[in-house]
């Protein structure tokens, strides 16, 4: 998919306005039914130890999780980077801490590839 620097804003408001509604179906629309998610947060949260998740069920499991635990969970979209069919949303999360998250969309503007980072 291409991505103007428009269109890469406007996904990341709305990326951001579903997690700070806690929101997940909201949030899983926004995923493609073929996703590869990696997220450190996977292993801590005891999902498995891979810390990838390739199955929608799955991926929706762990947001709900990670929902119910984080009660309080707002981000503050700080930058969007654009690139060739993916794009940087950089935000700050849970605890102050800061996270980017890679994210690829496929064909129909949904997120089929995800790399999560975190500061501490």
């Amino acid at each position: 998919m291409h991505l103007t620097e428009q269109v890469a804003q406007s996904f990341a408001e709305q990326w951001i306005d579903a997690w700070n509604r806690h929101d997940l179906t909201a949030i899983m629309a926004l995923y493609s039914n073929e996703i590869r998610f990696y997220s450190p947060y996977i292993i801590k949260l005891g999902m498995n130890e891979e810390g990838v998740i390739t199955r929608k069920d799955e991926l929706e499991k762990y947001f709900g999780k990670a929902l119910s635990i984080y009660t309080d969970l707002h981000f503050e979209l700080r930058q969007v980077l654009t690139g060739a069919g993916s794009v940087i949303l950089y935000y700050k999360s849970v605890s102050d801490r800061m996270a980017a998250e890679m994210m690829e969309l496929d064909e129909s503007g949904k997120i089929s590839l995800v790399k999560a980072h975190y500061n501490g």
